[in-house]
């Protein structure tokens, strides 16, 4: 095979003349955007720096003064309540020296003491003090070394995310046709109280963090990577739950969703009917008859409600860049370098509901992703030790494309098509392609 020369590796020269076109095709993107180092370091800068990223939700936050240490991108940050109970996000690096001032994941705190030096800022980012300040001389101005501020920091439902560009659009905005999306997974949580509130479930994996985002969207996948599961599903009868991606998913009722600004989802609810079918539909569990025979004998008019909540949502929503709605689970995808990348995973309970309903809720993990998510990472550094072969080029998302009678058009303007077409992966790097060019919303 022929390399051709001027994109075998990442050209920054080309690139920042806004020629990423070389790298993004209609049908394919080249390797060298999962494998070199450059690509990832801009878009370290260009992509999580110059769009929304969700960053944590407000229940992590429960109080006044409460924080929770995270990160944009690789920048850390410290997402903090003020005592007033706004939000804020502020760099997690000293003005000093860049040390962390804060060291831990979640707590109350109404300032951070940098450990190295002991300068003092509030938990808004303003400097309190540094100790003895007359080493400092006249010119010191406590107003200009506070901690750095995340841009915009703003909240959808609960949902908060942030952004260091002045320009992007409001969230809301930026959301756009996923938002009815995420309000269907928030509403089904009585009066859409949706809690975060249980340690995370991470997994590393040795790839590029966009394989998760390629990943997410797909519904080819699922009949080969996770035959395992679906075995043992189709052993307790054809419809349970994922064993109907084995049955030639694209002649089925399931679809993709392709939202625009890089967002996708699967919608697998067409595969259940009624009130009650999505945990009818459940894959075995330990417990889940003593559960539901508790359910069905204390609450019996709402019996069915309650059990469908306490199953999946049925849909796998993606927002670019780091956020997957999968299941009743929160999935953010955490780039660590080039090849190295963390996903964190956190259950959600609800409230106005029983509280064996969010116990169950929390033993979903022992399902999904605790027995379907190493598959998926299997792949990905699958993924990742195929990509050496530098001689082969291109990494194909050509799935649907051009295929009449797969795509239709909603009245909103959303491309609807099988759930096997891949074009999840060419929606997002429209959108990639658009924050590495630099190019204006």
């Amino acid at each position: 095979m022929v390399v051709s020369p001027e994109i075998s590796r990442y050209n920054a020269e080309a690139t920042r003349e806004g020629a990423w076109e070389a790298y993004v095709q209609a049908d394919r993107v080249h390797r060298t955007l999962y494998t070199d180092e450059q690509v990832f370091n801009e878009e370290m800068v260009k992509v999580f720096g110059h769009t929304w990223v969700y960053l944590a939700h407000e229940s992590q936050l429960p109080e006044p003064n409460s924080f929770l240490s995270t990160k944009l991108g690789l920048r850390p940050i410290v997402v903090t309540r003020d005592r007033h109970g706004d939000l804020h996000a502020v760099f997690n690096r000293c003005a000093h020296r860049a040390a962390t001032v804060c060291r831990e994941e979640v707590g109350v705190a109404k300032s951070f003491q940098c450990p190295y030096h002991g300068w003092t800022f509030k938990n808004t980012g303003e400097l309190v003090g540094a100790p003895w300040p007359q080493g400092y001389g006249a010119d010191f101005d406590k107003s200009k070394l506070g901690l750095g501020k995340v841009t915009r920091v703003q909240s959808y439902r609960g949902f908060i995310f942030g952004t260091l560009s002045e320009s992007a659009p409001s969230l809301p905005d930026y959301l756009g046709e996923a938002k009815p999306w995420l309000d269907y997974w928030i509403d089904r949580a009585p009066n859409g109280e949706v809690i975060v509130r249980s340690a995370a479930h991470r997994m590393g994996y040795r790839g590029n963090w966009k394989l998760a985002f390629d990943n997410g969207g797909d519904g080819y996948h699922p009949s080969f990577s996770h035959r395992s599961l679906l075995e043992m599903a189709s052993r307790m009868g054809d419809s349970k739950d994922m064993s109907y991606f084995g049955k030639t998913p694209d002649d089925g009722p399931m679809k993709v969703y392709s939202l625009g600004n890089g967002h996708s989802v699967i919608d697998q609810r067409p595969n259940f009917e009624g009130p009650g079918s999505i945990w009818a539909n459940q894959r075995p569990q330990p417990g889940r008859e003593k559960f539901e025979e508790l359910i069905r004998s204390k609450y019996p008019e709402d019996a069915d409600r309650l059990l469908d909540v306490s199953a999946g949502a049925q849909i796998n929503l993606s927002i670019f860049p780091n956020l997957l709605l999968i299941g009743n689970q929160i999935q953010v995808i955490e780039p660590l370098g080039v090849e190295r990348t963390q996903l964190t995973w956190n259950a959600t309970s609800i409230g106005g509901v029983p509280e064996e309903v969010n116990t169950m809720r929390m033993r979903t993990q022992e399902d999904f992703p605790a027995f379907g998510e190493p598959d998926d990472q299997a792949n990905f550094e699958e993924v990742q030790r195929g990509l050496a072969v530098s001689e082969e080029e291109w990494i194909l998302m050509n799935r649907g494309l051009n295929v009449d009678g797969w795509q239709t058009m909603d009245e909103n303007g959303v491309i609807v098509t099988a759930v096997t077409d891949e074009i999840h992966m060419r929606g997002y790097y429209e959108e990639w392609l658009r924050l590495m060019n630099g190019e204006a919303k």
